[in-house]
C-alpha cells in the first residue's frame, strides 16, 4: 500500500509541487510508506523532484 497511491495523487496534481510531508496529510498514507515510495518513483524517473535548499528537503512533481 502507499507507492501507487502517492503516483496517483501527483499524477492527480500536475504541475504542483509537494513535499513528503504534504503528500502524506493528503493522501493518508504515513510518511515512512510515502517516504520509501518515493525513492521508488524516483528511481524509476517517473516523477521530478528538486532539492528546497533545506537539508533533506525536497519538492516532487509528476513528470
Amino acid at each position: 500500500m502507499g507507492q501507487q497511491e502517492v503516483y496517483n495523487f501527483l499524477k492527480e496534481n500536475k504541475g504542483k509541487w509537494f513535499t513528503s510531508k504534504q503528500i502524506s496529510h493528503e493522501t493518508g498514507v504515513s510518511i515512512g510508506s510515502v517516504t520509501m515510495s518515493l525513492k521508488k518513483l524516483r528511481k524509476s524517473q517517473l516523477i521530478k523532484y528538486k532539492n528546497t535548499g533545506k537539508r533533506n528537503e525536497y519538492h516532487y512533481m509528476y513528470k
